[in-house]
Parts: structure tokens; sequence; C-alpha cells
């Protein structure tokens, strides 16, 4: 549960707390879309309207205590929920709402689109990865599933480290599953994720095993996040990774100096977009993908086996 203090300084963040744990917050690209800069990469790589995607996150817990995450850990970092856990229909209505109250002032912004703000009060996507790990919420599945009613597209983003959790997914498919990767072996893991349970990085590897099944029922994703001077090295242990989980899509992506990162990294740390690709190559050599697309803004790029049509979904 938020506490009264935390809930205070999320609302100074321009978060929105609906509920006893969950938030929404808009994303960088939602405003930059509606004033006509360019949407997110999620919009390049697979379709995904930024003006109509709410980033939200059912959790703010977290079992890992990542040094590059922009978020206060004090206040997050533990191996599960705590407190009264609220019901999945309340939660779409509720994050829904906050999306609209947060973007209710675009409407009077000349900068902004008329027609893609009146469409971003009716939100077709939902990235379930703001912060925290959402698969400590006990009800994932009904949350997707209650998404999913509204014809929402679903993306959510884990750090794999439950498995059984992953698995279960299967009873109700998101759109997309993410797995973040931060490392190509235990010993760099254990540096740079500090998990906070016992067997993560086994726990991370049998996910790795179970993502094929999944690509038969949604699209999987394995997202790197790159470190200068940190992880990027060992090509060749990335792209086992590849190989054992064999996702549709990988993005490499660079590590953004921000928030409380800053704290724990230096801005040197934050690799520049060309460097991104050069040691995403290196790692598709050894995976037998292919560079497909990248976006200079956001330093990512992505990689596949084979492009195909579908990749960029078409929304109405």
């Amino acid at each position: 549960m938020i506490t009264a203090d935390v809930k205070l300084m999320l609302k100074k963040q321009q978060y929105e707390v609906v509920g006893n744990h969950t938030r929404v917050k808009t994303c960088h690209w939602t405003k930059s879309d509606l004033r006509g800069e360019g949407g997110c990469y999620k919009n390049k790589f697979y379709g995904i309207n930024s003006h109509q995607c709410v980033q939200m996150t059912p959790t703010f817990t977290c079992n890992n205590a990542c040094v590059f995450c922009w978020r206060d850990l004090r206040y997050h970092t533990q191996p599960a929920m705590e407190g009264s856990i609220d019901e999945p229909e309340e939660i779409v209505e509720g994050t829904i709402e906050a999306q609209k109250k947060l973007l209710s002032g675009f409407g009077g912004n000349e900068k902004t689109s008329k027609e893609k703000f009146e469409k971003s009060m009716h939100p077709q996507h939902v990235a379930i990865s703001l912060d925290g790990e959402p698969t400590l919420y006990p009800k994932l599945t009904e949350l997707i599933r209650a998404y999913k009613k509204r014809n929402f597209s679903t993306f959510v983003v884990s750090n794999g480290l439950l498995p059984e959790r992953i698995e279960k997914l299967l009873e109700e498919p998101p759109t997309q599953i993410y797995i973040s990767v931060d490392a190509p072996n235990e010993e760099l893991f254990n540096i740079i994720d500090r998990p906070i349970i016992k067997n993560a990085w086994q726990g991370l590897m049998k996910t790795f095993g179970i993502l094929p099944k999944l690509r038969e029922r949604m699209r999987t994703v394995l997202r790197f996040t790159l470190i200068k001077d940190l992880n990027m090295i060992y090509p060749e242990q990335w792209a086992e990774i590849i190989k054992l989980s064999n996702p549709m899509f990988v993005e490499a992506k660079a590590y953004m100096w921000v928030g409380m990162s800053r704290e724990r990294l230096l801005q040197e740390n934050m690799p520049s977009h060309e460097e991104v690709k050069r040691f995403a190559l290196e790692i598709a050599k050894h995976a037998d993908y292919k560079l497909i697309d990248e976006h200079e803004p956001s330093r990512v790029v992505l990689l596949m086996k084979g492009d195909f049509e579908g990749r960029v979904m078409k929304f109405e």
C-alpha cells in the first residue's frame, strides 16, 4: 500500500495514484506525440499510438534493486506486495480516468493536435511497465483480461525472476511480453540487478526457457539495457540468451542517466546510439539475428531473425 508521505511525493513527481498500489504517469513520448514532435520507438517498431498509450504499474514493489533504476529504491524494494490488493476492474477504470486527468491540460495548448488530443481521451494501449515488477501483482492475468475486454493492446514488462508467473500469462496472453535483461551472466547480474530474492538468476534462466512456448501465444521481446563500461561486453554470452529464448524481437537500448540512477552511475555510463548499435550488431552476429530498425532519439535498435508483415500493428 502507498503511504500518505509517499503519495505526496508521487503527486509532486506528477504521478496519479489509483487505489492502494497503482500509479499512472504521462510518458514523455505521449506529450511529444500530442505536440506533433514524434512518438515513442514502440510506434516506429510496433505501431503503438503514443498519444493513446497509458503508462501504468499495478505495483510499486520490485524484487530487484538495479543500479540503473531511476527510482528511489528505499520505497520500492521488497520481495512481495503487502496490504490490501485492488481488483483489476477498479484498476482499469481508475487508470483510464487518471490518464484523462493527466492529459486534460493539453487541450488548451496551441501546439497540441486537436485530433490527437480527442483520440487521447480514448486510450487504446496500456504499457504495464512504469515501475515495480508487475508479476508481483497477484491478479495480473485478470488485469490483462480487463484491459483486453476494452480492446486495449497490452504490453507487459517483467524482470523475469518469477518464471511460474510468467508462464501463467498463457492463461490470458498480453499482446507483447518483455523480459528485461541487464547482464549476460550471473556474476554481472548480481552486480547490476542486485536481486533481493534467492536463486534469482536461476529463475530468469527458467523464464528464458519458457519464452519459446509463450511465443506461440503472444509476441515476445528481450530488452537489453546496455550500460557503458559495465555490461557492454561478452556479446557471445548475450547471444546465448537469445538462442535459448528464441524471442520474436530483441531491443538493445541505452541506459539513460536520469532520476536516482544519477547517484549510482556516471553520465559516462550512458552509451550513444552509435555505441548501442555497434554492440547490438556484435550480438546479432553471434545469434544469427539482423538489425531491422532503430530509433535514435531513444537510443534503441531492433533485432530480429527477419522482418515480417504485421510487425507494425494497425490500430483504428
